[in-house]
């Protein structure tokens, strides 16, 4: 099969590698319809993630058709299906308290050393994600091997497009888990930094249950525009200083919760992030945590922060003085899926939730180095990327051009 793989920073391929097989009653294979291109697959494009290996298959958003089932699964050929980017057992200690992005058991001990010797713990296992969690092959390729299919794909019912669901796999409930550890309460006035897809749904989600304001800081025109179409009040941080306009905007409060969707490559021109930009590029450090060290100085005393944007290594010039004067609680991690899936395609169907809105562009699995490099190059124009692997090679399409097309 045709699969995108990885060889090296800023290196991705379209390579021939052998189909994926049965290898456990549980498993499932499925042929890929849609699979997309996540914001954290350009830390993977950047360098940033370690244990990646040349050859390894890239791909954790991802859907497709059941074609091959393994004896002990539920599912049955044909039906189509949204695959969680967590690979979780169901039945560990922590898949029984539904943290499933914690599971003890997906993550083999043969690739599961380093994650322990950084994090104390080994991670869960994840697909296309390095081999810290894992080295499960991922999706952005003709067909992809589902191990656990008794506890993570969601059936989707006939009607609903490949659009409107993929990101059930990660971006959505990400979005959504960000806005409930922000422990939102009906009036609230939130802050959320970054405006790609899981900014976006995590703005989205924060007006759902109940936030009276949203203010949305990024610097991409495009992705402030489509925050404001969401409702929520924009801030460009390379035009104003954010911690003054937050306060000014709060009456001199601040924000009563504050989400950092940016992760660990940061921009922005302060002398803290210049410092960390300096330290990463000649090894002396990892993460660029601009964003992050700017939610919790904002955030006002006594409120909440939520982290669902990805941090690797080891934080620089943490503001714990002001995380613990001023009384704040924090929240974090990669996102137990399962546990929001049914609840979002519910809201899908009734129409309480569009997934559709921030997708830019819809290219074959031929252009997916290409797309890639945009994404990583122009994402104010690229703002969300769907590969389909049945496309033709050159036949990117953009969303208007998708919206206008024959029926």
């Amino acid at each position: 099969m045709r699969a995108l793989t990885w060889h090296g920073r800023h290196d991705v391929r379209v390579d021939t590698v052998p189909d994926p097989e049965i290898v456990n009653p549980r498993d499932v294979i499925i042929k890929i319809t849609s699979t997309a291109i996540c914001g954290s697959d350009l830390h993977l494009f950047d360098g940033y993630i370690p244990t990646m290996r040349a050859g390894d298959i890239l791909g954790h958003e991802n859907m497709g058709e059941v074609v091959e089932v393994g004896a002990k699964s539920p599912l049955k050929k044909g039906q189509r299906v949204v695959i969680p980017f967590t690979v979780s057992c169901g039945s560990c200690y922590f898949c029984g308290k539904q943290q499933f992005s914690a599971c003890d058991n997906s993550n083999p001990a043969t690739t599961s050393d380093m994650s322990e010797t950084l994090y104390g713990y080994p991670m869960g296992g994840a697909f296309g994600y390095a081999h810290l969690t894992g080295g499960y092959a991922g999706g952005q390729a003709e067909y992809l091997r589902v191990p656990y299919s008794d506890v993570g794909p969601v059936v989707i019912p006939d009607g609903i497009s490949d659009d409107q669901v993929l990101f059930l796999s990660d971006i959505l409930p990400t979005g959504w888990m960000a806005a409930e550890n922000a422990e939102i309460e009906p009036g609230d006035t939130v802050a959320v930094w970054g405006c790609g897809p899981v900014g976006l749904f995590a703005i989205q989600s924060a007006f759902l249950m109940g936030a009276h304001r949203v203010i949305a800081i990024d610097h991409f025109p495009r992705r402030l525009e489509l925050a404001k179409q969401l409702g929520a009040e924009i801030l460009h941080f390379r035009e104003v200083n954010v911690r003054e306009a937050l306060w000014e905007m709060t009456g001199g409060i601040g924000p009563d919760a504050c989400i950092d969707c940016v992760g660990m490559e940061a921009h922005g021109l302060g002398i803290d992030n210049i410092l960390d930009t300096v330290k990463a590029h000649t090894f002396l450090g990892t993460d660029r945590p601009a964003a992050f060290r700017q939610a919790i100085l904002s955030c006002r005393k006594g409120g909440r922060v939520s982290v669902p944007g990805v941090y690797g290594g080891m934080m620089d010039k943490f503001p714990i003085g002001a995380f613990m004067e001023k009384g704040l609680t924090m929240k974090t991690g990669q996102t137990h899926v399962q546990k929001y899936t049914g609840q979002l395609l519910r809201m899908i169907e009734e129409g309480k939730i569009d997934t559709t809105f921030m997708i830019s562009h819809h290219a074959s699995l031929e252009d997916g180095p290409d797309m890639y490099r945009h994404w990583h190059d122009h994402q104010d124009t690229y703002t969300k990327i769907i590969l389909k692997p049945g496309l033709e090679k050159g036949a990117v399409q953009t969303q208007q051009e998708k919206i206008h097309e024959p029926a």
